[in-house]
């Protein structure tokens, strides 16, 4: 990597410079040094913008921000620049490979978001924080519904409004997860629990986890 970063410093134009920079790229990513194949990336698309390689350019830059993605545990920056980066491949390269594998990993990064939002519900819902974990949950279930998260994320809203005796929510986000996922194990669950307070799933059409389903076409 260092020939290649001096024929960069000291002919950063010239074609072999070019390509001697992105080799270095593909090179740090490749060795799992994500920071420098993310700057040497960068690099190469702001001094050629315009060239063959560059869409290559922003997929691997795309790319080590997403193989950089911590767990849910750790905060969620590298996630959201990793939907940045890989975003912007789509929307500049859109009929391209790396644009129809950049979406494949959109996908995996927006449920690794939506993951992290169910982990800090579940915590305010274990500790009776029951708005706080509302307020989680409404994320997932308006921002990241084609996730995996979704189908127990109206479970939770489920058990966090019934705990507040708000029965008409509770109902609505039970009959909601039924329709569009009946074969859900969360859906029996949701089921079990409104009928334990001697109600059915039944969906209120004003309420707002009615309306965030409608908007997406689902529901």
């Amino acid at each position: 990597a260092k020939r290649f970063e001096d024929l960069d410093r000291t002919h950063p134009y010239s074609d072999w410079a070019r390509k001697a920079l992105l080799m270095d790229t593909y090179v740090y990513y490749e060795a799992g040094k994500y920071d420098e194949a993310i700057a040497a990336g960068k690099r190469y698309i702001t001094l050629h913008p315009g060239s063959a390689d560059a869409p290559y350019a922003h997929y691997l830059v795309a790319s080590a921000y997403f193989d950089n993605i911590p767990d849910v545990t750790r905060d969620q920056r590298s996630t959201r620049q990793a939907l940045d980066a890989l975003d912007e491949v789509i929307r500049k390269y859109p009929n391209t490979e790396y644009a129809v594998s950049a979406k494949k990993k959109v996908e995996v990064a927006r449920d690794q978001l939506a993951g992290k939002e169910m982990m800090v519900g579940r915590y305010y819902l274990e500790n009776r924080n029951y708005t706080g974990a509302i307020n989680r949950f409404k994320v997932v279930v308006t921002q990241y519904q084609t996730t995996r998260q979704v189908e127990e994320a109206l479970f939770r809203l489920t058990e966090a409004y019934m705990a507040l005796g708000i029965v008409t929510e509770a109902q609505t986000a039970a009959a909601v997860l039924g329709y569009n996922f009946p074969d859900s194990p969360w859906y029996k669950d949701a089921y079990k629990l409104v009928q334990a307070g001697g109600a059915v799933p039944q969906e209120n059409k004003g309420s707002w986890i009615s309306q965030a389903f409608k908007k997406m076409g689902l529901g």
